[in-house]
């Protein structure tokens, strides 16, 4: 049979991450493009379906590098509302030790639809709660990740230095080291993807260095380097972590990182905002990937990012939501905005442009996860594409429509296509009762809550 051809068609605009001209649109075959094409110009042969795009911003669907699914039951909880990092954590793990299976199944799939309906087609989450009951966090988030259609990094987290050893979290969230390492192992032969169109793919996340030994952290990149996936955790994220390292470890935190074989390519890094000159040239030259999450930065009041200087010394910089406890939305075309905007404050105008951040949103972010497949419009990359309709009223006026979705606040995509597959259509998720969902997820929450 011979393969289904799809022409998208001329779109209102297109940014392809490169400096490819896709004007005219594109042509998908198999799920992969296979022709970009100039302003009037036609498929080099005849396509089964053509859609019509003069509506549209058309994108690379948006990859999202960091996020915590499970908190989309904590948003905007009261106690918790105006705390910096640690208290926060201290409020909230009391109640995300009583996650159930259920709840995290909810908890995924209402972040997962979320990211979709907001131009992202691809997640990485830091999962890293495994109390009792709860053994089998990472396949209940398979499980959603298929559902939907999306594309995961789903990274086996751990937290493995409770209270009683001087770390942050209470002792029935933390795991013992061989069974996070057992677990993990099982994880990769089981779930990882590797290859161009990789749906589910794992890396090994032990939390923090103020929630996991430095047994674990070693002991993780060891396994990581035999099976041969990636490493992330959370790293300079507030100054309260830079003085737990100094005061437990004697070391500022990328020489930590450095002294359990973390400063590596294969690694990257939720936060990274107190970096010193030194730090940010050692990471550069290690090609260590750091996340850039403005939302949750400045909820927590954590810092700004100092992505110019990582990404001039040689470390790729992409985006995340951060968990929804920290962010509260799942958005990723907003992500780019807060970026856009907390960047500019630190850079200035002139070197922040809807561009550069969108490049970070997409292409930069692949680099994070290790993927060359997607994150931009080029020939054999996978056909995931985001469509935005600038129609609404506050787009009326504006001029240049890829910088109209930042400036003036895209939230929401039109459609998504994933590998070549309509997941969203005029606003909608295929196949997705988001009424019922809602419903069964604000029950969840109430009683997550409730104890």
């Amino acid at each position: 049979m011979a393969a289904t051809r799809i022409w998208i068609k001329n779109p209102l605009a297109i940014f392809t991450a490169n400096t490819l001209d896709a004007a005219g649109g594109l042509v998908i075959e198999n799920g992969v493009i296979s022709e970009l094409l100039k302003a009037g110009q036609q498929p080099s042969k005849p396509c089964d379906q053509t859609f019509d795009a003069r509506e549209h911003v058309v994108l690379p669907g948006l990859i999202n590098t960091h996020h915590h699914f499970y908190q989309t039951l904590t948003r905007a909880w009261g106690p918790v509302v105006n705390q910096p990092l640690f208290p926060w954590l201290k409020t909230l793990y009391p109640v995300w030790a009583r996650l159930t299976p259920e709840k995290l199944a909810l908890a995924s799939k209402v972040a997962l639809a979320e990211l979709l309906l907001s131009g992202c087609s691809t997640a990485a989450d830091h999962h890293y709660l495994f109390p009792g009951g709860l053994e089998n966090a990472i396949d209940v988030q398979v499980e959603a990740v298929r559902e939907l259609g999306m594309r995961a990094m789903l990274t086996r987290g751990s937290m493995s230095l409770g209270e009683a050893d001087g770390g942050l979290p209470p002792q029935q969230t933390v795991q013992q080291g061989e069974v996070i390492l057992a677990d993990s192992q099982r994880l990769i032969h089981q779930y990882h993807q590797r290859g161009d169109g990789a749906q589910i793919q794992i890396a090994l996340a032990p939390c923090s260095p103020f929630s996991v030994t430095q047994d674990i952290m070693r002991q993780s990149a060891e396994l990581a380097e035999e099976l041969d996936v990636r490493l992330h955790t959370h790293l300079a994220e507030t100054l309260d972590e830079e003085d737990f390292c100094l005061q437990r470890f004697g070391l500022r935190t990328v020489d930590y990182l450095d002294s359990v074989g973390w400063l590596s390519s294969r690694t990257w890094l939720a936060h990274g905002i107190h970096f010193n000159p030194d730090e940010i040239e050692r990471l550069g030259a290690a090609g260590t990937g750091i996340c850039h999450c403005p939302s949750s930065n400045m909820r927590l009041a954590s810092g700004i990012c100092p992505t110019l200087d990582l990404q001039a010394a040689g470390a790729p910089i992409g985006l995340g939501v951060d968990g929804s406890a920290s962010n509260d939305a799942s958005n990723m075309i907003l992500e780019a905005r807060q970026a856009l905007y907390i960047q500019r404050l630190r850079y200035g105008a002139e070197k922040i442009t809807p561009e550069l951040v969108l490049g970070w949103a997409s292409k930069d972010s692949a680099k994070l996860l290790g993927r060359s497949d997607i994150g931009e419009l080029a020939v054999g990359k996978q056909a995931d594409l985001a469509f935005f309709k600038l129609d609404e009223l506050r787009f009326s006026g504006s001029h240049d429509p890829i910088s109209a979705l930042l400036l003036c606040g895209a939230d929401k995509a039109d459609r998504m296509m994933i590998g070549g597959q309509w997941r969203v259509i005029d606003g909608q998720i295929e196949g997705l009762d988001v009424a019922q969902l809602i419903a069964d997820h604000r029950q969840a929450a109430k009683e997550l809550i409730a104890g």
